[in-house]
């Protein structure tokens, strides 16, 4: 009996280190995660599903939407099916997935007025969504493929190319992204097949990297949940992302990450999330305890409100809006649903300072009404055009909004 008392009280102390390492408002939720399975877990967390009403983009919703001083949003482009990733091409050529459709499209603006007057299908991929330029070619992932076609004169696509095949199911998070690193190496986003659970495929809870040509795929970095957004600082070159935290924990747990991607880190997914809390179901497999897990974890350099789903992310580096922007990241934060009142909904600014993230500050909001009880889009694309814009995509009512400084 005092060899079990022993133990409980060790695991409690435990805690003390991980568990009020928590916000202030997580209130202890009652929560004992102890170190080893003998010993009982017990967790309380109420859970909601809050999914605010859609509404149109009307000319009324849109002319509500709040942007710094100086700072002008318009329709690019509507009617624009479900679009996802955003890319934009040298010669201004404005690209976007649609997942659902299975398509990518190109927008153009011939009249350069600030809104597309031609939308044209340049490649039918299943399930197409993230999307990356190099040498002259598109790369397209599906959910287990990559593709490569060669890009014409006009910005139409040639016959798109398999060039990976092997990536693993998409199960809860199928939305894969990629992109073109210093090192010239492809990285591709690989979500989890489940809210949280040991995954049977390696793959699965990772970001990837391969060659040019698609061979040799490796493991890059794991335990991300799943992380849409990423890119490389400007300056310093350092990978960036930020990954989805766990549903189901609560209003505000757990955070979303902001973390700085290097090779062979783990992140923590699933045991473990912020800054070394334990998730209490699954439990680390075999002998391995939490704190054993979590001296393998790598932290993140910032978090951010829980349940606002981070989407595409993008430097900005052109040279329209104020000077203080350079270098800094716009996030498109599509919009909670796993909690009592929605956040996300927006786009943010993601300060950076010596290279390194400090702050969020809100851009681009505005997109809930009637008392957040209803929304008018969820963004999820963010790109910075040639002409040093920041365009916008929104998968509910099909708009692609522009953002512009005077």
């Amino acid at each position: 009996m005092m060899k079990s008392w022993m133990k409980a009280l060790a695991a409690i102390t435990v805690l003390g280190g991980v568990l009020y390492s928590c916000s202030k408002d997580s209130k202890m939720w009652s929560w004992m995660v102890p170190e080893t399975k003998d010993t009982t877990t017990a967790a309380q967390v109420t859970g909601y599903v809050f999914t605010p009403a859609l509404e149109p983009a009307s000319a009324a919703n849109i002319q509500q939407l709040k942007v710094p001083a100086g700072f002008t949003v318009s329709k690019f482009a509507d009617g624009v099916g479900k679009p996802r990733i955003l890319l934009v091409s040298a010669a201004g050529n404005v690209y976007v997935s649609d997942r659902e459709a299975g398509v990518v499209m190109m927008l153009k603006d011939a009249n350069g007025d600030g809104a597309a007057d031609s939308k044209q299908v340049v490649a039918t991929i299943k399930q197409a969504h993230g999307l990356a330029i190099r040498n002259n070619k598109m790369y397209i992932t599906g959910v287990r493929e990559v593709y490569v076609a060669d890009m014409k004169t006009d910005g139409t696509l040639g016959d798109p190319k398999m060039i990976i095949s092997n990536l693993p199911d998409g199960g809860q998070h199928p939305n894969r992204t990629l992109a073109f690193g210093p090192d010239n190496k492809m990285y591709i986003t690989v979500g989890s097949t489940c809210n949280a659970c040991k995954e049977p495929n390696t793959m699965n809870a990772t970001i990837v990297q391969a060659n040019e040509d698609g061979s040799n795929v490796v493991v890059y970095a794991k335990g991300l949940r799943n992380t849409i957004g990423f890119g490389w600082h400007p300056q310093t070159g350092e990978m960036w992302g930020m990954d989805h935290g766990i549903d189901w924990l609560g209003d505000n747990e757990p955070p979303e990450e902001v973390n700085q991607i290097k090779q062979n880190a783990n992140y923590g997914w699933p045991y473990i999330y912020g800054n070394g809390n334990y998730n209490p179901q699954p439990r680390p497999t075999g002998d391995t305890t939490y704190l054993q897990y979590r001296n393998l974890s790598t932290f993140p350099s910032l978090t951010y409100q829980g349940h606002s789903a981070p989407m595409q992310m993008a430097f900005y580096t052109a040279s329209k809006f104020p000077a203080e922007y350079k270098n800094d990241a716009f996030i498109a934060m599509r919009g909670s649903w796993n909690r009592s009142s929605p956040v996300g909904y927006k786009v943010v600014r993601l300060h950076f300072e010596n290279g390194k993230p400090t702050r969020f500050d809100d851009f681009l909001t505005g997109f809930l009404v009637n008392s957040n009880k209803a929304h008018f889009a969820r963004p999820v694309g963010v790109a910075v055009h040639t002409d040093g814009s920041l365009l916008v995509s929104d998968d509910t009512n099909g708009v692609i909004y522009r953002v512009t400084h005077s």
